[in-house]
């Protein structure tokens, strides 16, 4: 008898948002879309600030990260223990392969994740690639976390760790200058009274909902941002809800995405036009970043073939 079963998608594709609240959804979306109770190895793949610590926290409520954002790690790794910590053990595992590698040597890494799957445990991987080479097997879910978020579960022909690690490496620029473009228009506009909004993606860019029609000039607002990237101002974390740009202080939840000075941002535009949301009776404002794409404003999301 012949089981029939529901073909798996090769990739979902996800925009990576670059708050802090939106990160923590998505996961919490990928999670109860895409993950399974059976699922014990999860990679994580992604460059540093890129979000993935918080995609985990999306995922997994109440996991202890041991590399956590704060400076608060877990020593010794409690993965390096898990035959000698009693009845009690946890049932999920987090490690971070880069920031492991720099105490334990990575072929003991990979036993000690070969000895929690042979004891039933999850373990959860970040920068996976790295240790994919000695575990000699793959995860059930792979995550890459570049310009968008790629959500994978391979099978014996691939994607193989490399693969979305290429994608998503080359990709993150974008989302890096997107978000510091934001956050350049953000403060210009906080000198122009124009109400309340809230912040969106699309591909490449960034868009900002206002709830009403409001009059802006488009290309005096593009000319300011401009100015700002031409000054090549220095971007420079703070907290986890600041940067610096130049020497002003900026309110921003995703602090550690951004380019590391203004002149990175390239080819920085605005749609010249407001764009009406009918299903949500809005209108955005849209910044975008990088080469230009070809077609029309309906476009900006298209499925790139080839």
């Amino acid at each position: 008898m012949n089981l029939i079963t529901s073909p798996e998608p090769l990739y979902s594709v996800y925009f990576a948002p670059r708050g802090y609240a939106r990160m923590i959804q998505i996961g919490h979306y990928i999670a109860q879309r895409h993950l399974f109770a059976t699922d014990k190895l999860i990679g994580i793949i992604g460059d540093a600030g890129s979000g993935k610590s918080l995609l985990i926290r999306g995922m997994f409520p109440g996991l202890e990260l041991t590399n956590d954002d704060n400076g608060v790690n877990v020593r010794p790794l409690p993965l390096l223990d898990i035959d000698a910590t009693g009845f009690y053990q946890a049932h999920t595992y987090h490690m971070d392969v880069r920031f492991e590698s720099a105490f334990t040597p990575l072929s003991q890494l990979a036993d000690a994740v070969l000895n929690a799957l042979e004891h039933g445990k999850r373990v959860i991987i970040e920068h996976f690639e790295l240790i994919y080479p000695l575990l000699n097997i793959n995860a059930a879910i792979l995550i890459g976390i570049g310009d968008e978020i790629i959500v994978s579960r391979p099978t014996v022909f691939g994607p193989e760790p490399d693969d979305i690690a290429r994608t998503v490496f080359a990709s993150i620029k974008y989302r890096r200058m997107a978000h510091t473009a934001e956050d350049l228009t953000e403060h210009v506009l906080m000198n122009l009274n124009v109400g309340k909004y809230s912040h969106g993606d699309v591909r490449r860019g960034f868009f900002l909902r206002f709830d009403r029609a409001v009059n802006l000039d488009i290309p005096r607002l593009q000319e300011e941002v401009l100015s700002m990237i031409r000054q090549d101002l220095p971007i420079t974390y703070k907290d986890h809800q600041h940067i610096y740009i130049g020497s002003i202080l900026h309110l921003c939840t995703g602090p550690r995405m951004h380019v590391n000075s203004t002149g990175k941002i390239e080819q920085f535009r605005f749609l010249k036009d407001l764009k009406y949301d009918a299903l949500n009776e809005s209108f955005m404002l849209v910044g975008l970043v990088g080469e230009s794409a070809k077609g029309t404003d309906h476009d900006l999301n298209q499925i790139i073939v080839g």
